[in-house]
């Protein structure tokens, strides 16, 4: 097996699987791919990656259609400096650039393909993309990969793809490391009550996980096994809101919870749900991104708005 095919089949160098979540285009190759495969691209089209990183992604593009069509934006000058080193070693020269790929960009585009997550969609996309040009993204905090097209009236329209894709989320420079979310104290008082379903971990990118996403941006959980069998979940959001529950096995959880939000009845509600449809209704859902970037999902009866 060659260097390629090794790094398109996710193998790290000694043949072992490369496990874990990816946090960059290099993680995880064949997800590169497979965002590009779905923004389609065609001969002649004019394409902006959002995310440069080691430069995997503008060098693919760059080798199938051409370097003089591809444009890539990274905030870290350092990353795009370093990639156009190693791409113009194989006679690659796309443009790159340095500044935030969630701002104002300075061209037009057929075809624009986000290596990092972003919620809700910059606004300067939709400006950037051609009338019937295609954007491809993953949104943050979820594996959900969003395929669109750009209609006359402004907005985009397409769907939540049948696929899982999982990036960090975009780094900009109005981000605010200090907003992180507090942890929930041990001894922290609050409501009471009692859970039908049991305690049970919330895993990162699962299905429940991304539903709970959607329905409350933002919610940080903990898991925690005990050695007396006991298992304890506790959770908070930015807003205030906190919840904790421990119980044994699938007893019946124990619940305490405050702030201005009952975040262990929202996650109640969304294992009900979930149950009751027996799937998530986000993948394949339908999607309209309106031109403040706020993406309205709906599949039947399920509606949700990502903003």
């Amino acid at each position: 097996m060659t260097e390629v095919e090794r790094a398109h089949a996710d193998l790290a160098a000694d043949g072992t699987v490369l496990t874990g979540v990816p946090t960059s285009t290099s993680a995880m190759p064949s997800l590169v791919l497979r965002l590009l495969r779905h923004a389609q691209i065609h001969d002649g089209a004019r394409v902006l990656i959002v995310g440069t990183g080691s430069g995997y992604p503008a060098a693919l593009v760059a080798y199938r259609f051409g370097a003089e069509r591809v444009t890539s934006i990274d905030i870290s000058l350092y990353l795009t400096d370093a990639a156009a080193g190693r791409l113009a070693t194989v006679g690659l020269q796309p443009t790159l650039l340095a500044g935030d790929g969630t701002g104002p960009l300075p061209s037009s585009y057929d075809r624009i393909v986000s290596m990092t997550g972003v919620r809700p969609i910059p606004p300067s996309w939709l400006t950037a993309l051609r009338p019937d040009a295609r954007l491809v993204t993953t949104i943050a905090a979820t594996p959900l990969i969003l395929c669109a097209v750009k209609n006359t009236d402004g907005r985009a329209y397409g769907q939540l793809a049948w696929d899982r894709g999982i990036f960090t989320a975009a780094d900009t420079p109005s981000q605010n490391p200090s907003e992180a979310v507090p942890a929930v104290a041990e001894d922290t008082s609050g409501e009471e009550g009692l859970s039908r379903f049991p305690v049970a971990r919330i895993r990162p990118f699962s299905d429940l996980a991304v539903m709970l996403e959607l329905a409350a941006p933002g919610v940080r959980h903990n898991y925690e096994e005990h050695a007396d069998g006991r298992h304890t979940i506790r959770m908070s959001h930015p807003d205030g809101s906190w919840a904790r529950a421990t119980a044994c096995a699938d007893e019946p959880s124990p619940v305490v919870q405050g702030g201005p939000r009952r975040l262990w009845d929202l996650w109640d509600e969304v294992r009900h749900d979930w149950l009751l449809r027996g799937s998530m209704p986000a993948y394949g859902a339908q999607a309209v991104i309106e031109s403040n970037g706020a993406v309205q999902l709906s599949r039947g009866t399920w509606r949700c708005i990502v903003q």
